[in-house]
């Protein structure tokens, strides 16, 4: 402790004394530690102390009006978010049916497994697949907020109990046939390419099987990312399902004698700037009236002048309607069809996975395009089995003859 006289001026006498002390409670309460299972302590460590959290003030959480209006805006895909919606929907249905109704947000462990197993239920009447209850519950999962999702480990495990005994019973899954290059253009060979249309249709086909798209990256495309050359067109793909941060991938596609990749692109691309529609921001495929004229959409319309996913694939579906496949393999075309049969064809061809992964924007070390995207049609033309030479031919002839030795052993 020490003592020192105030400076004058200070209104105090200056015969005060300020002491420098510290006073010391013996019954002050023991310190508290904050420790949770992510904690981790090196030798000698001790936790974080309680009365050691940030002083935190009411700014400290507070968001500007602007930051709001930001954060209200949508940051998943349209079509995300309208199966999101659903799901959600016929979740809250459900819980508010319950005796006594539930919380659909945030859920209880009890809660959300008791959903599953319902869904479990009714799929094994045969509403749903496997694969279609784990997407609904996932989505439902998901939408819970971040710090209090329900555990989904019991949910999860009676999963995959149903999906054994589902495949055990003949269940299979039913993806879409491939569109291979001999079925994409007969798809192509019946179109009129002579109206807008057309010409649309045309590429739009081309393009698709060319590219490997998604139909969510062809709604989404722009003029500006399709550069069309003489030898061919380079492709930017500003975002897909394995690269949602946009970090964009581009791809030059070369020009083929049967698929007629640049004159198609050309011709889609004039009728555009004949449209005032060829701006390098507008949508690369626009919806057209029966005159070939731009179908007008209201100001409001949140994906402003390009197409819905959903009707791209329904064009696609009529294209191949109309050329008499609608189904290939007794499975119905979809626009995730041309995708299938890009791959399809490629792997027939010997090309590697790493190169297909890049062509088709599957995730880098992904096999998704060897066993889920090789789609060949009816027998197929190779078997691995033919590299066995037949039995009796020259390597044999020993076991042939009769005068061989009775113990020889079989080759």
């Amino acid at each position: 402790m020490s003592a020192e006289r105030l400076p004058a001026g200070t209104g105090l006498s200056a015969d005060v004394e300020v002491l420098d002390a510290e006073l010391v409670d013996d019954t002050a309460a023991p310190v508290r530690y904050l420790v949770t299972q992510h904690t981790m302590l090196g030798p000698g460590q001790l936790p974080p102390r309680a009365d050691e959290r940030p002083a935190w003030s009411e700014d400290d959480f507070r968001l500007s009006a602007e930051d709001v209006a930001d954060l209200d805006e949508p940051d998943l895909a349209e079509n995300t978010i309208i199966n999101r919606d659903s799901t959600v929907r016929a979740f809250e249905t459900w819980c508010a049916q319950q005796e006594p109704p539930r919380f659909a947000s945030p859920c209880t462990t009890a809660t959300y497994t008791a959903y599953g197993l319902h869904l479990i239920r009714l799929g094994k009447a045969g509403k749903y697949k496997p694969d279609t209850v784990g997407q609904y519950m996932s989505r439902i999962l998901n939408w819970q907020p971040v710090d209090m999702r329900p555990d989904p480990s019991r949910f999860k495990g009676r999963l995959r109990a149903w999906r054994r005994e589902w495949i055990a019973a003949g269940g299979e899954v039913r993806r879409a046939p491939a569109v291979t290059i001999g079925y994409n253009l007969r798809i192509i060979d019946a179109i009129d390419e002579t109206t807008n249309i057309g010409k649309r249709d045309a590429f739009l086909a081309a393009l698709a099987y060319c590219n490997l798209h998604r139909e969510m990256e062809l709604a989404d495309q722009l003029v500006k990312r399709v550069k069309v050359h003489d030898t061919g067109l380079y492709v930017t793909t500003a975002m897909s399902k394995t690269d949602q941060a946009g970090k964009g991938s581009g791809r030059f596609i070369k020009d083929r004698e049967d698929l007629q990749l640049v004159r198609r692109a050309r011709a889609w691309l004039a009728v555009l700037h004949e449209l005032g529609a060829d701006g390098p921001d507008d949508p690369l495929f626009r919806a057209l009236t029966k005159k070939g004229r731009l179908r007008k959409y209201p100001a409001d319309r949140k994906r402003g002048q390009r197409m819905r996913p959903g009707s791209l694939n329904e064009r696609l579906q009529q294209l191949a309607d109309r050329a008499g496949v609608p189904y290939i393999d007794g499975k119905k075309v979809t626009s995730h069809s041309w995708r299938a049969g890009a791959n399809t064809d490629l792997i027939a061809a010997g090309v590697p996975l790493k190169e297909r992964n890049r062509a088709g924007r599957w995730a880098d070390g992904s096999h998704t395009a060897d066993t889920v995207y090789d789609r060949t049609h009816g027998r197929g033309e190779s078997d691995p089995l033919a590299a066995v030479p037949l039995y009796g031919g020259a390597a044999h002839a020993a076991v042939a003859d009769p005068r061989a030795s009775a113990t020889a052993p079989p080759s």
